[in-house]
């Protein structure tokens, strides 16, 4: 469902409206010991990562493994890019015939190649990739290195194109120029230290790719001790079951509510803290159309469900486990909604195996556009705007 959703298409979202990029995910627990500079909340020597966490919680470690959040960001391997480096399938023509773009592979390095010009009068710039973005359920992006500061790779995948101009990227053109600043990484990363400036440089040790446990759980270090110990009282943990309503809403804006403005350094949020301390995040106009894309809570908080209700995001989405199935979905929406009860008092049809589809469709948003060779392709989003849409499947067709 939409708000487990791939987070690849934040990225890109960010990078097409607003220059940004994002950075990714793997770990050493050494290399978790780099204070960050300028921080304000716990140093990055407070995480244990997630193997640490999977002692105790081994399957619910597992089964969050799979899930889009944890696969947001990795570094390249041949398992975790989806676009192949087999000739000719790793060639990207553009709408320039003197321009195309080639991936290779060199060992267990992965480069880009811009080609300008035919043989034997060629001009050439490769760049290598440095971390993967977008768990690949609708596509990814890349970043490189140049030096210290971090950059969008110019040609990304997108499943059901194959490789592509990233977005933003104008077709035709060999652009290796766009940043990936922190509020993009703070999305796609536990953890980055910035050493600006420019705002896109970063230390390139300490860095924790991907959604672990420890970005909305806190920092794991007093908590493993205290186990370790065997000391009765444990409160050096975060819960987001147990936060209030605002508080679970806020930390799942914290991502899914669009870019904001940051108040504070990038990865100084507190889960179970007021987002408003850190981010800014401007009330939409009522009337305004609110795009499909980044705004999930914007969006659910427009809905009478939401509204009439306690209703969070965890009252249908369990974070650690992949969730695709909409019957399951439906079954939260039925739970509410049945015949002859104060909520719904009536019932025009009877949909037990599929609310999501008509009351949630999914959508083009207007907010990342692929160009490729003329064709424009808009990614389908779903919508959090939970109300009765006209134009969409009959629910008896289910």
């Amino acid at each position: 469902m939409g708000a487990v959703f791939e987070i690849v298409v934040a990225l890109m979202v960010g990078l097409a409206t607003h220059g940004q990029t994002s950075g990714w995910h793997q770990y050493s627990l050494a290399a978790l010991q780099v204070a960050p500079s300028g921080r304000k909340t716990e140093s990055s020597s407070s995480y244990v990562g997630d193997p640490a966490c999977q002692s105790c919680h081994k399957e619910t470690v597992q089964t969050f493994h799979q899930t889009a959040h944890y696969l947001t960001s990795r570094l390249p391997e041949k398992d975790s890019i989806l676009g192949t480096f087999a000739p000719p399938s790793n060639v990207m023509k553009t709408s320039n015939p003197d321009l195309s773009f080639r991936m290779d592979q060199k060992g267990d390095e992965f480069f880009q190649t811009a080609i300008q010009g035919e043989d034997p009068l060629t001009t050439t710039r490769s760049e290598r990739f440095a971390f993967v973005i977008g768990s690949g359920g609708k596509g990814q992006t890349y970043l490189f290195w140049k030096g210290d500061d971090l950059f969008q790779l110019p040609v990304s995948y997108w499943t059901q194109l194959g490789w592509v101009n990233s977005p933003g990227y104008r077709d035709g053109v060999a652009n290796f120029n766009r940043p990936v600043i922190p509020r993009c990484l703070e999305c796609h990363a536990t953890y980055f230290e910035s050493v600006p400036p420019p705002p896109n440089r970063y230390r390139k040790t300490g860095f924790i790719v991907g959604i672990t446990c420890e970005k909305c759980h806190g920092p794991g270090r007093d908590h493993v001790q205290h186990f370790a110990a065997k000391s009765a009282i444990d409160t050096a943990i975060l819960n987001p079951a147990r936060f209030s309503r605002d508080r679970q809403m806020d930390l799942c804006a914290w991502c899914h509510a669009g870019a904001g403005v940051s108040l504070q350094p990038a990865f100084s949020y507190v889960p179970g803290e007021a987002i408003e301390k850190y981010l800014g995040i401007d009330a939409p106009d009522p009337n305004a159309p609110v795009d499909v894309h980044g705004s999930q809570v914007e969006l659910l908080e427009k809905s009478r469900c939401f509204q009439k209700s306690t209703m969070t995001c965890l009252t249908c989405h369990d974070v650690h486990v992949v969730q695709r199935d909409l019957d399951e979905f439906s079954q939260r929406c039925v739970s509410c909604h049945k015949a002859g009860t104060a909520m719904f008092p009536k019932q025009a049809h009877l949909a037990t195996s599929n609310c999501i589809d008509c009351h949630m469709p999914l959508q083009e948003t207007n907010l990342i556009v692929f160009d490729q060779n003329g064709k424009r392709e808009k990614p389908r989003v779903r919508n959090h705007w939970i109300k009765i849409y006209t134009g969409t499947a009959s629910p008896t067709s289910h």
